[in-house]
């Protein structure tokens, strides 16, 4: 039986830009255990689409699993600043939330 990481990576293979996918290749990989290839995943794809608000949030929290506070820290500022500017109140609030958790 196909796992749904390898059902993913066939459908990026067709569309290797699409960020959805590469979103959603990252969860099944942080179900799996595999946090490395998850957090690859969320980088590579934030650093080909800044305005993917959604990977913010899942890869601060996989850095504050690995208690990398700094580093989720500066994730969550920046999912908060490219959610100001979308004007997604509802996303800002998400990673506000979670950014006030961890510093306080």
């Amino acid at each position: 039986m196909i796992s749904r990481i390898d059902q993913i990576q066939d459908l990026l293979k067709e569309n290797p830009a699409d960020s959805f996918l590469k979103h959603a290749l990252a969860l099944e990989y942080i179900k799996s255990g595999d946090d490395k290839s998850a957090r690859l995943v969320f980088e590579e794809l934030l650093t080909a689409n800044p305005a993917y608000l959604g990977s913010y949030y899942h890869l601060a929290q996989l850095l504050e699993r690995q208690e990398l506070e700094q580093e989720a820290i500066l994730v969550y500022e920046k999912g908060m600043e490219i959610a100001k500017e979308q004007n997604d109140q509802h996303a800002y609030s998400e990673l506000r939330s979670a950014y006030d958790n961890l510093i306080y």
